[in-house]
């Protein structure tokens, strides 16, 4: 279970990151993107604490990955809804 969410997150972590970029004047996607995000950080966040796993490398990776996400949902919700002037 610790090795699947870890790619769905870094995945996710992927194409979010990218369509982010893409689409920072659309205030609605962001938005949307950002609650998700929220998501999938508790679900992270949550899998890594409450989960059994090796201390190895993939799980410093995968609180990399969760850490590197709460950095795109903090500027997805600046995006979102930040005023147009």
């Amino acid at each position: 279970m610790f090795d699947t969410i870890f790619w769905i997150l870094l995945i996710w972590l992927l194409i979010n990151g990218i369509w982010m970029w893409f689409k920072l004047d659309d205030q609605k996607l962001q938005k949307t993107f950002a609650w998700i995000n929220v998501i999938a950080v508790i679900i992270g966040f949550w899998v890594f604490y409450g989960v059994s796993h090796p201390a190895g490398a993939l799980a410093t990776w995968f609180l990399v990955v969760n850490w590197i996400n709460v950095i795109i949902a903090v500027l997805q919700f600046y995006f979102g809804y930040r005023k147009n002037n």
